[in-house]
């Protein structure tokens, strides 16, 4: 047996991983796309580094672009057989892709209008509305918690991992020369105290184990609570400063935990009386979605819809579908919220909306979640003076902040709590994926700390033997 691992290796995208048995049967957990990579992001997307017709199995670890962004590009080149998900994935995955089709082909409009002028050559998108229909006969979808025999040599349990909604853990039962052998891949790992979904949930004892580390040095900030920073910046730039406050927001989990937090801001009587708008359709899916998924949601969200039947709306929400409602918004001259996709403001509205802003100090850009340090937001993020959005050069003159404590990714405090089920002794291997390398670095010392005897980060596209699996 060997894995191969072709992408979020020493990244924190492109989640692509192949389980090869020896019989010849391979496994690619996840088919993620590549996001916020710079002038790398194209060609990584582009080449896939394995055959997409030799993959007898795709299961997915959740419905996250990075995850599952490039299943059309899969089946389009060669991908035949089964996608295995959660339910609440294939609810959430079906819009997903869409959007992602929807955004490929307007962006490449855009670009190709400007190739056009300079006589350069057009560019087509990776897939197209048409190519995600295709592969939704193809969802295999799956309950948490039940065992499911794919066939004579591969058993998967799905169980929660608390990220998003439909997130899980792959919890593999390979047979293997004869003997049994147990592969946990993690997905992404949530959080066990998250505003909206229920804790990580324990796996079996694994001998395997491929986890992510995306926050694996870091501790979320908890001393002061997303709802104050939030209301903070509502107040000093659309109430003080008379400005826009534009909050680019991954359009599934993000969005929605804003959301919620400016409900429970209104019916506690706090929330300034302005227009907040929803600039994302497929945030409006997703929201959807997520409402017909209760089961889900923690406790307290559980406990909150007994006395609100919708924890996502209060009096101001206002949501814009059409691109002309969206191009609108540039003209309205009163203060206002505007959540926009995507979260890394590398794709979608929220990109002509901080165009539109940027050069004006009276507006701020919040961004609230991780973002690529080469995206859109991840510069601004990092204190860019200048950026380029759309080929047009601009000077970053409105305010920049940032809510580090609204993430679905749980820091190195979690990640150890979802490993605290396993025997150490037990594990033969620990991959470290899904992770910028000097973060992996740090959390392997750490898991080195705690017992775990072989830890490795593994490069892009390289192949790891398991050697002798006694």
């Amino acid at each position: 047996m060997k894995i191969a691992f072709h992408g979020a290796a020493r990244t924190v995208t492109g989640s692509k991983h192949i389980v090869h048995l020896s019989n010849g049967k391979k496994i690619l957990l996840d088919c993620g796309m590549f996001q916020g990579m710079g002038r790398q992001t194209l060609l990584l997307n582009s080449e896939w580094g394995f055959d997409p017709a030799e993959i007898t199995y795709v299961i997915i670890s959740h419905a996250h672009i990075d995850h599952v962004g490039l299943l059309p590009k899969l089946v389009k080149d060669g991908y035949n057989g089964k996608i295995f998900v959660t339910t609440a994935t294939e609810d959430l995955a079906k819009i997903l892709l869409l959007d992602s089709a929807r955004i490929q082909e307007s962006d490449v409009q855009h670009i190709n209008r400007m190739r056009e002028k300079q006589g350069r050559v057009q560019e087509k998108p990776l897939y197209t509305e048409d190519d995600a229909k295709a592969i939704f006969p193809m969802f295999h979808p799956l309950e948490y918690d039940t065992p499911f025999k794919i066939d004579e040599d591969i058993e998967l349990l799905y169980r929660d991992c608390g990220h998003i909604l439909g997130s899980a853990s792959v919890n593999l039962k390979l047979r293997e020369q004869g003997k049994e052998v147990k592969l946990t891949f993690s997905g992404d790992i949530g959080r066990y105290n998250d505003m909206l979904l229920r804790s990580p949930d324990t796996f079996p004892q694994a001998d395997y184990i491929i986890m992510e580390s995306t926050y694996g040095d870091k501790l979320h900030d908890v001393v002061t609570p997303a709802t104050d920073i939030l209301l903070s910046h509502i107040k000093h730039t659309c109430v003080e400063k008379r400005g826009k406050l534009i909050i680019p927001a991954f359009s599934v989990g993000r969005t929605q935990e804003i959301l919620y937090i400016l409900n429970n801001l209104s019916n506690e009587g706090r929330l300034p009386s302005l227009t907040y708008y929803v600039d994302s359709p497929l945030s409006i899916e997703a929201t959807d979605v997520i409402k017909h998924h209760p089961e889900c949601f923690n406790k307290e969200v559980k406990d909150e819809l007994k006395k609100d039947h919708d924890v996502f709306a209060f009096p101001g929400l206002k949501y814009i579908n059409s691109v002309d409602e969206s191009i609108g918004l540039n003209s309205v001259k009163e203060p206002c919220v505007i959540i926009s996709a995507s979260g890394m403001a590398e794709a979608g509205r929220v990109k002509h909306h901080i165009a539109h802003c940027i050069n004006d100090a009276v507006n701020t850009i919040l961004i609230v979640g991780y973002c690529e340090p080469e995206s859109l937001g991840g510069r601004l993020r990092n204190g860019a003076k200048e950026v380029g959005i759309y080929g047009v050069r601009y000077p970053v003159l409105a305010s920049v902040g940032v809510i580090s404590s609204l993430s679905a990714h749980g820091d190195y405090d979690d990640l150890s709590q979802w490993l605290a089920c396993q025997d150490v002794r037990l594990v033969k291997k620990l991959f470290i994926v899904h992770g910028e390398y000097n973060v992996q670095v740090n959390f392997r010392d750490r898991l080195v700390r705690k017992g775990f005897r072989d830890v490795e980060i593994p490069s892009l596209h390289q192949v790891i033997g398991l050697g002798d699996m006694d």
